[in-house]
């Protein structure tokens, strides 16, 4: 009798319908799949043996028979009593024992004494699935406060044994606790851990898959394979007969114990979910469930604990924080919500459970393989186990030299081998056993060879990368060294020699029997490669526009500074004539250059027009240079000198009273002033450079740096006065001084002056003689002058007492200007002649003020005329 002609004998009030039959082909011969391989997971240690140990929590069972025992009312009666004999704890009972009876009838009677048996609906149900000896008993202590026997930690050996189901302390929850998988007392005997975990998946409304966080991406370790035959039956035994009607789903909580943190959550549900889902995709579906897919039957959460006793604080908060998941109906992540309720009544819950394990037990998909896949399964995972052992610890040394960024130039040759040797060694034990098996396992092996030698291919691929890139540039760098170079053929050699040796050196440590590629590692190569030249193309032209550009600027100094300083007419049209000269030489290098470079016809036509740009930047920098205010005033007063100080024939002029050096004094100054405009902007007067200067005017954009309408004004007209009054008070000074020269001419010092010297000074000079102290005193003077012209220290000394003596004057002019500046209550009638004089005194300090200033800028050649025309002013002055 199925469960739902179970379900329609006992009238519940508000019961839901009732499910549709399910299928009554129950042999269904499922296919068999290749089992999840994960091949960055490492398989868990094997429990040592464990010590002997007291009996764990089980009842006697109802029946001495190996059979599965049938649900009928006279066993019930015998199991239950055999139970309530064996525990008096009313909080917990055996559901199903380890020999595969149910006890429905016991579970009826303890529904009443849980108060569950009249709530109807009013009720959910969890079961806990995972590994032996993964506490899985304690968390359910912790989450719903049942009493189920926990494992003492000190013997480490299976304590659950069969199912036992409890009531939750604080919601009509039932909980069952299942018996772990994988557990070295039931060793091969994998029935009734399938049959246990199918009865599970299939009665609870929630499924908790607990698991170490160390397990997740193993396939045995986190229970994949075991799921992926669950939910195979699971969709062909209870699934099937609903295709197109409304489907039952289950909510799937993963979680995952002594949980560090190293790796994020999310990264291992991801990892679960995928597995998950290709366990699905291989799954051999029923009719009119072919497009099924996982999402349809069940929604997966997860959960994450931290180590019970390393961090029993964080573990007790994050256990607390996992409950609110079922007791809090407000909790976003609640897990009993409505879609996943069996709706089934609490009073038929006992017959309902009794009719789903008997389809369990009777169905043929949970049937062990033969002993002898069995033992090869076995036998093959251990000897695989072995060899990858072995050639982890060969391959050990490969990660040191990689992760340094070296290149091992024997990688390929010694992964195939140590590859091969692993291979090898599986081989000779493992080929004896059941071929399928080991042709399987095989392919497990090689797939997790592979995954283990792939990071250091990939890191082989990388440093040669990086290698070889460095080696591009510098062959590139190499080659731009050699003259008469072609940058273009330079890159194109370096390239193809670069990449050929990239392929070289990938195909050698590209393996085969593997899915490895370098198509994406290539073409990213290629791309570094191709920025690493148009990087390099970019360096050369900046270099060489850098060195035109200070060509440039060597050609123009020289032919501006002597047009500049012979002010002729054509005086502008020297200048411009030398800037395209310069400009068309740089212009010449440039078009070399950028031909060896390359470069495209764009980039010479852009090329061009900067170059333009910087050679009338490059001659209005010039300019301003030799014509600042500074500058161009010793420039005049050089002009002035030259026509007032010396003939037509260059001989410097001695003035005499009857020079006319008052006509000589005008021409000069007129000629010197008549130069001012001339400098004050660049007018050209060849037909040619002014429509030059014209047509660059306009093409020429206008920035910060560069104004060329602007620049064509070279002086304002407050620089030009400025200029002139500048010129006339040195000229005016040197008019006054070449006045006093031929004054002090005219007062020569008579012959018979000398005498009356000689007879006054003759008892002076007899006194220094026969004086002791003034005769030492003159010995003294004349040694010191022997000795200074002797060491040719007179400059030397000549400078010193110049330097002080300079100080000195300037400190007294200093007192001067601040005593004259003073202001004065009353100024006191003076004659005409003395007040002309002060005059001539305050001119004369004027006019050293300015040529002070003068110095300052001016060429060192302009300074010296300057001293010279200053000392000539100050001595003027001070005989006036």
């Amino acid at each position: 009798m199925d469960i739902n002609t179970r379900a329609k004998e006992t009238p519940l009030s508000g019961a839901a319908p009732a499910a549709e039959d399910a299928s009554g082909n129950m042999d269904v011969v499922r296919s068999e799949s290749t089992p999840l391989v994960d091949s960055d997971a490492t398989p868990s240690a094997a429990e040592p043996p464990a010590a002997p140990a007291p009996e764990p929590q089980t009842a006697p069972a109802a029946a001495a028979s190996a059979e599965p025992a049938s649900a009928n009312s006279s066993a019930g009666a015998t199991a239950a009593s055999a139970a309530e004999g064996a525990s008096t704890d009313v909080s917990r009972m055996q559901l199903i024992d380890d020999s595969q009876h149910i006890y429905s009838d016991e579970l009826q009677k303890r529904l009443g004494d849980w108060s569950l048996a009249e709530v109807g609906f009013g009720y959910d149900m969890c079961a806990v699935l995972g590994s032996q000896s993964t506490g899985k008993s304690t968390l359910l202590n912790k989450l719903f406060g049942t009493k189920f026997d926990v494992m003492d930690e000190r013997r480490r050996r299976q304590t659950t044994k069969g199912i036992w189901i409890s009531r939750s302390n604080e919601k009509n929850i039932l909980v069952m606790d299942v018996e772990g998988t994988d557990g070295r007392e039931r060793g091969e005997d994998q029935d009734f851990e399938r049959k246990s975990s199918l009865f599970a998946l299939s009665t609870a409304e929630c499924l908790i898959v607990n698991m170490w966080e160390n397990q997740v991406g193993l396939y045995q370790g986190a229970n994949m394979g075991l799921l992926k035959t669950v939910l195979d039956v699971n969709l062909t035994l209870f699934q099937a007969s609903r295709a197109g009607a409304s489907r039952e789903k289950t909510m799937l909580l993963f979680v995952i114990r002594d949980f560090v943190g190293m790796t994020p959550l999310e990264d291992l549900r991801d990892t679960v979910t995928n597995d998950l889902h290709r366990i699905w995709q291989s799954l051999n579906k029923p009719a009119g469930l072919e497009d099924a897919q996982l999402e349809d039957f069940f929604d997966l959460s997860f959960a994450a604990l931290p180590h019970k006793v390393l961090q029993p604080n964080d573990f007790n908060a994050a256990v607390d924080k996992l409950r609110q998941r079922f007791t809090n109906t407000d909790d976003k992540d609640y897990v009993f919500r409505t879609q996943y309720h069996k709706r089934i009544p609490a009073d038929g819950l006992p017959h309902y459970l009794a009719g789903v394990w008997e389809q369990v037990v009777q169905n043929k998909d949970l049937d062990l393989p033969t002993q002898q896949e069995l033992l090869a399964q076995f036998r093959c995972d251990e000897i695989a186990e072995a060899a990858f052992g072995v050639f982890g610890t060969a391959v050990r040394p490969f990660r040191k030299a990689l992760e340094g960024g070296g290149i091992l130039a024997t990688l390929g040759a010694d992964m195939a081998t140590h590859r091969g040797d692993a291979l090898a060694a599986f081989d000779k034990n493992a080929s004896r056993y059941h071929p399928n098996v080991y042709a399987r396992k095989r392919a497990d092996l090689l797939a997790r060879l592979n995954a283990a030698l792939s990071p250091f291919f990939l890191a082989q691929l990388n440093n040669l990368h990086k290698s070889l890139v460095q080696e591009f540039r510098q062959t590139i760098l190499d080659g731009v060294r050699e003259p008469g170079y072609d940058f273009g053929n330079v890159v194109d050699k370096a390239h193809a020699a670069t990449l050929a040796k990239y392929d070289a050196a990938a195909a050698a440590v590209l393996l085969e029997d593997t899915d490895w590629s370098i198509v994406d590692e290539r073409a990213q190569f290629i791309a570094e490669l191709e920025q690493a030249g148009q990087a390099l193309r970019a360096d050369e032209c900046a270099k060489m526009i850098a060195q035109i550009e200070r060509e440039l600027k060597k050609g123009l100094e020289e032919p501006v500074a002597l047009a500049l300083g012979r002010p002729t007419p054509d005086m502008w049209d020297n200048v411009l004539a030398a800037r395209r000269e310069a400009v068309n030489a740089a212009r010449t290098s440039f078009l070399l250059h950028a031909k060896n470079l390359n470069c495209t016809p764009d980039e010479d036509e852009q090329g061009l027009a900067a170059l333009e740009r910087r050679g009338w930047l490059a001659i209005i920098t010039r300019i301003k240079g030799h014509t600042s205010e500074a500058v161009l005033s010793v420039r005049l007063q050089r002009f002035f000198e030259e026509r007032f100080r010396y003939d037509t024939e260059g001989v410097p002029r001695v003035w005499r009273p009857s020079d006319d050096i008052d006509g000589v004094y005008v021409a000069a100054r007129d000629a010197a002033l008549a130069l001012v405009p001339l400098y004050a902007r660049i007018a050209p007067e060849s037909a040619t450079y002014k429509e030059e200067l014209e047509t660059a005017v306009q093409e020429i954009p206008v920035d910060d740096e560069l104004d060329l309408g602007a620049a064509v004004q070279v002086l304002t007209t407050l620089q030009c006065t400025e200029i002139g009054a500048r010129l006339r008070r040195d000229a005016d000074a040197l008019y006054l001084e070449a006045k006093r020269s031929t004054v002090s001419g005219i007062a020569q010092v008579p012959v018979w002056m000398y005498g009356v010297l000689v007879v006054l000074g003759w008892n002076e000079a007899m006194a220094v003689l026969y004086s002791p102290i003034y005769f030492t005193l003159l010995c003294i003077g004349l040694a010191t002058s022997y000795v200074v012209w002797r060491l040719n220290m007179g400059g030397p000394i000549f400078t010193v007492v110049s330097a002080v003596v300079s100080e000195v004057q300037k400190l007294a002019e200093k007192q001067l200007r601040e005593y004259l500046s003073e202001p004065r209550l009353a100024q006191p009638v003076r004659a005409p002649g003395v007040s002309s004089g002060g005059d001539s005194s305050g001119g004369a300090a004027a006019i050293a003020a300015n040529n002070k200033e003068t110095r300052s800028s001016a060429a060192p050649e302009e300074l010296e005329l300057e001293n010279r025309s200053s000392r000539g002013r100050s001595t003027m002055a001070g005989s006036l």
